[in-house]
């Protein structure tokens, strides 16, 4: 694993085990690898409650309660579908704060509207409305998820958007 997303990983769950948090995640384009990364730490059982892996709009639905006129309306890579799958995931679990991702890493499936690398990460907690960020990422599938699942952790506990933020956000 990379030693950046590990060291990321282990900042995330200090800051958990700090304010008594527990976390879910909820991916789509990332396939998993938030989940993988946060379960290489020693102890994150104390602190990492479920991932949900939600690659197809129909796991989205049945997995998470993401409306299916939120997939027709906006597409299963928007906003509104990433707010969605954080708020299903915690409504799902044991987490009082959880991640969700969803975007298309490539090679295909862009769009003009949302070209390849178009990520958009939700975080939410408890009591607090979602936050979601647009990103453009670059570079090959692998770089993408990788930059997705950098951006995720760092989110949890303060970095770009996250958890800090009190009010649903939009940027790119």
């Amino acid at each position: 694993m990379d030693q950046q997303l590990f060291d990321l990983a282990k900042q995330l769950g200090l800051a958990l085990t700090c304010n008594g948090d527990i976390i879910a995640t909820a991916e789509s384009c990332t396939g998993g690898w938030i989940a993988e990364v946060i379960t290489e730490i020693p102890g994150s059982s104390a602190w990492f409650d479920c991932g949900f892996v939600s690659y197809s709009n129909a796991a989205k639905v049945q997995m998470l309660g993401v409306n299916p006129k939120t997939l027709a309306q906006y597409g299963a890579v928007s906003a509104e579908t990433a707010i969605e799958m954080v708020t299903g995931a915690l409504a799902h679990s044991a987490a009082t704060l959880a991640v969700a991702v969803t975007g298309t890493a490539g090679p295909d499936g862009g769009t003009t509207e949302k070209p390849v690398g178009t990520v958009f990460i939700a975080w939410k907690k408890n009591g607090r409305e979602a936050c979601v960020i647009k990103k453009q990422f670059s570079g090959t599938r692998h770089q993408i998820r990788a930059q997705t699942v950098k951006i995720a952790i760092e989110g949890c506990y303060g970095g770009e958007g996250g958890i800090q933020q009190s009010r649903r956000l939009v940027r790119g």
